[in-house]
């Protein structure tokens, strides 16, 4: 058994990172035969795509997928640590699997992911959830194949590190979408936030080689994808790890040239964004003009309780460098009722909502992590002040997303076709700018990007009709 300790996940060093390619037995390649696996994601990008990872893995074993949960022999829950809402969302699953085990003995069911790397979450499953078959973190994924072949043989498996993490490469991918994917660029983050979990679930930073970035790129490109998103916990940080003349700018500059048809990136920290970056965005065509950046608080008294080490003043500098980029569209996080925060520091971040006018907006109540150093701080707001910042935020919010959208009805724009729509018998996708468009067209035109007229307009989406 190896559980994660919440002060080693802390640890920083200078030690050089590995890298290990990912390697199946040949043993193990049928373990899963006529065996169907499920598997429930919460939580950002990077937990999507590793849980594309996990998929490839477990098909790699012969597992295959059913969308019932009740029809599987292997559950996996690959959870989210930044929120309680997550942490409820889980157990509450978990309680699910547990009916569902009374009446079929052997399923196999399993946690993994973020909330895995939390010392008080696998206590917690010790004590209460003793029944569960596996638990497994994110420093060890590929390492899966080994973990289900003991697990079959009748041992439960806890194996959750918590280390500053390394990075394995070569690993297999069954992706969501067949014209757009995820593209690890980094692991981890040094930032340490002091209302988030992250920086102990998921290691230090460390950065992929360019080389083996653009040797992903160029292989999805060659297999039909239209679009490229670069991830990290802080993308902006790329290669400050690495013993190499090259940086984020570089990096995206390099991404561009591959050809392929677009490049997003996400998530941006003010701290890191560079103009050499803006400069890339500008020039590229195939680089979005979508940026997402996280204000999280518009006071400089907060912020500073936050550990952000940007100011209010610092932060719109940046936001109208980024302004400048031809038909940019600009989102962000913010987290109201943060330990201390006052109704003028309220206020500071209405103002800033109310000068930005973003394109969108995540909004949260501050979520306290157990083991952050915001845990431990004086918390004297009530829930209904905080429900009421949080409703006049989202009033604004809402207005200025509306606001945005409204720009461009009768206008024409080049959407990516992804899927079906929920509504009718249309496609849906996403202009360059990041704006969800349903369009009434034909199943022919998936993975195609097309001109679209932009017929109607709602607050978080809109209708359109291709032009031909």
């Amino acid at each position: 058994m190896q559980k994660p300790c919440l002060k080693e996940a802390k640890v920083r060093t200078n030690s050089v990172v590995k890298t290990r390619d990912y390697h199946i037995d040949d043993s193990l390649k049928t373990l899963g035969k006529n065996k169907k696996y499920f598997i429930r994601t919460y939580g950002c990008q990077m937990n999507e795509h590793d849980t594309e990872n996990i998929k490839a893995i477990l098909e790699d074993m012969s597992f295959t997928e059913t969308d019932e949960m009740e029809n599987a022999d292997l559950i996996l829950l690959n959870t989210c640590a930044i929120r309680e809402n997550a942490h409820n969302k889980v157990f509450g699953m978990i309680g699910r699997i547990k009916h569902l085990k009374e009446t079929k003995p052997n399923i196999i069911a399993g946690i993994c992911g973020c909330m895995a790397q939390e010392e008080v979450v696998v206590d917690e499953i010790l004590n209460k959830y003793n029944w569960l078959n596996l638990v497994f973190g994110t420093h060890n994924i590929d390492n899966l194949p080994n973990l289900l072949q003991k697990v079959y043989a009748g041992e439960k498996q806890i194996e959750v590190y918590s280390i500053e993490g390394d990075i394995t490469e070569n690993m297999p991918a069954k992706r969501d979408s067949k014209y757009k994917a995820w593209v690890n660029i980094m692991y981890g983050c040094d930032k340490f936030c002091t209302y988030c979990i992250v920086p102990y679930t998921r290691g230090k930073q460390r950065s992929r080689t360019m080389n083996d970035i653009i040797k992903e790129v160029m292989d999805l490109k060659s297999q039909g994808y239209k679009e490229v998103t670069l991830l990290g916990q802080n993308v902006n940080a790329y290669g400050k790890d690495l013993d190499a003349d090259y940086d984020m700018s570089d990096l995206l500059e390099a991404v561009a040239e591959t050809g392929i048809e677009r490049v997003r990136f996400i998530t941006s920290h003010p701290w890191d964004f560079t103009d050499k970056m803006i400069d890339v965005i500008k020039n590229h065509d195939n680089v979005m003009p979508y940026i997402h950046l996280p204000l999280q608080s518009g006071s400089d008294r907060i912020l500073k309780l936050m550990g952000r080490r940007y100011t209010k003043e610092s932060y719109l500098k940046l936001f109208n460098k980024l302004k400048e980029i031809p038909n940019v569209s600009i989102t962000t996080d913010i987290i109201v009722g943060f330990p201390g925060e006052t109704r003028e520091d309220f206020e500071e971040t209405l103002d800033v909502v109310n000068t930005c006018k973003y394109d969108s907006a995540f909004t949260f109540i501050f979520s306290s992590r157990e083991g952050t150093p915001a845990a431990k701080m004086k918390d004297d707001i009530s829930l209904k002040e905080k429900e009421d910042r949080l409703h006049e935020l989202n009033v604004l919010v809402n207005k200025y997303a509306k606001e945005a959208n409204d720009k461009y009805l009768n206008k024409e724009v080049l959407v990516l076709l992804e899927g079906k729509s929920n509504k009718g018998d249309n496609l849906m996708g996403y202009t360059e700018t990041m704006k969800l468009v349903n369009v009434k067209a034909s199943e022919e035109y998936l993975g195609q990007i097309v001109k679209v007229k932009i017929t109607e307009v709602k607050t978080w989406s809109m209708d359109g009709v291709i032009v031909k």
